[in-house]
């Protein structure tokens, strides 16, 4: 080797390990939908440079149907992802070696609601109305849950399957709306209709929602930088928990053409269904993944039982 590479190459080693925060490591986190500040906490991680600390260079990139979180991490392109904790549970299911290191929601944003001037105001209200429904995955599940919890017998009802356009609702053709409290509800309101929430918490549906995941081999093979990555995540999150207003600019930094207004309405919406349950942030339970497993089966979501046990692990999060 030339003196001088040499030279360069052993200044750059010293420095990687002189200076604090020197990004040695490239790391992608897939999150489950596109940039907003349901996934705020990641956005504060890395502006405030809590990742850049911890010696990783991480690429927050947007997803969707196009980019499946799954399937991205899982196939060995990208090292974590975000996506419904019934996912881990379908995915492993299937033989795929996802692995829960952070359930970041734990109460699910997903509700029904109804414009208060229909007078519906809770599941027993239903009978007789237009329901709105999505067909498929866990909104249909924790519908379906609710109307069980509520003992209310579906022939009473009209269902209509809906998709995303909540113009039926707004114009009286639906009277019941799935959606997400952190979205379409705030999206309503925005409009200026008052609406009536009906929580699947109040009828014992309880499923945990937005999950950070990585794989087996990751937790095998790079056990550091997992618990770095982690750490650095439940640190960004705890900084956007206590600042609501910082961490909806800190998300306008990370999506095209998103508004102050409705993201600081979302982060507000998220902080009960963050701090939601028992234990520190990111914290989850083995009888609440078995509840969740439960709720699948009986569903006929998932065609054959795992071992939770391995699906999760609080192993990971900062002590």
């Amino acid at each position: 080797m030339r003196p001088i590479v040499q030279f360069l190459v052993s200044i750059g080693v010293l420095l990687a390990g002189a200076v604090p925060g020197y990004a040695e490591e490239q790391v992608t986190v897939r999150l489950k939908w596109l940039h907003q500040a349901q996934f705020a906490g990641y956005y504060v991680a890395k502006d405030k440079g809590y990742y850049t600390a911890a010696g990783l260079d991480v690429s927050i990139q947007p997803g969707g149907s196009d980019f499946p979180s799954i399937q991205m991490v899982a196939g060995g392109s990208e090292q974590f992802g975000v996506t419904g904790a019934d996912q881990i549970l379908i995915a492993r299911s299937k033989g795929v070696p996802v692995v829960s290191v952070a359930v970041i929601y734990r109460e699910n944003p997903f509700v029904l609601f109804a414009l208060k001037k229909s007078g519906i105001t809770k599941a027993s209200d239903f009978s007789g109305h237009n329901i709105g429904y999505k067909i498929g995955g866990s909104d249909e599940l924790m519908y379906r849950a609710i109307l069980k919890g509520a003992k209310v017998d579906k022939s009473s009802l009209h269902e209509m399957p809906v998709k995303f356009d909540m113009s039926p609702l707004l114009t009286g053709q639906v009277d019941v709306w799935p959606g997400y409290v952190i979205n379409e509800v705030i999206a309503a309101e925005e409009k200026g209709f008052d609406v009536s929430i009906i929580r699947p918490a109040d009828y014992g549906v309880r499923m945990y929602a937005d999950t950070l995941f990585t794989t087996e081999r990751m937790l095998k093979e790079h056990p550091e930088l997992v618990k770095k990555f982690v750490a650095a995540t439940i640190h960004g999150w705890t900084d956007a928990l206590d600042d609501a207003e910082g961490a909806a600019r800190t998300t306008l930094k990370f999506g095209n053409k998103l508004e102050y207004a409705h993201e600081l309405a979302m982060m507000k919406a998220s902080i009960p269904l963050v701090k939601a349950g028992s234990g520190p942030i990111g914290f989850s339970t083995e009888a609440d993944w078995e509840n969740m497993q439960a709720m699948l089966i009986e569903a006929g979501f998932q065609k054959s039982k795992v071992d939770v046990g391995k699906a999760f692990t609080n192993d990971e999060l900062p002590k």
